[in-house]
């Protein structure tokens, strides 16, 4: 019997952790070397980190348009914006 290892709450793993323990379970299940339950909650941990990591790629985006607001609350200008 395989002794299951304790992994870390998801909630707490930083985008750069999750991004790569969720490439390792893509790897992993890619290889069909798992058993059924295994590959099961391989593939439930994977959904839940690609939700994790897109709400922390959201909340940055965030923070990078509140970032190109100015002080007087007008975007920064674009490129487009020149003419």
């Amino acid at each position: 019997m395989k002794e299951k290892k304790t992994l870390p709450e998801i909630s707490e793993l930083s985008f750069e952790v999750a991004l790569a323990e969720l490439e390792e379970i893509v790897r992993q299940l890619e290889q069909g070397k798992s058993d059924l339950e295994d590959a099961i909650g391989a593939y439930e941990r994977g959904a839940a980190l690609r939700k994790h990591c897109e709400t922390m790629l959201k909340q940055a985006k965030a923070r990078v348009e509140k970032i190109k607001l100015g002080a007087d609350g007008l975007k920064g200008l674009e490129s487009t914006d020149l003419g």
